[in-house]
């Protein structure tokens, strides 16, 4: 599992991720379930891989430096 999502991108997902949790919190009702789809992003943050990025051939992380 070859990290996919960069810095900025980890950064705006784990921000997402976690405002949509709060949901959980200030909803009330079954609609305060939605708010558990904040965990797609806040986990794809956390590890710096995104599985749809893997499909769609997208990278976020910055270039590595070749030796040579």
């Amino acid at each position: 599992m070859k990290a996919n999502v960069g810095g900025v991108d980890k950064v705006g997902r784990i921000a997402v991720g976690a405002g949509l949790l709060l949901l959980v919190v200030f909803l009330e009702g079954n609609a305060r379930w939605w708010g558990l789809v904040g965990l797609v992003p806040l986990l794809t943050g956390i590890f710096g891989f995104c599985p749809l990025y893997t499909v769609l051939g997208i990278n976020s992380c910055p270039l590595e430096k070749k030796a040579g």
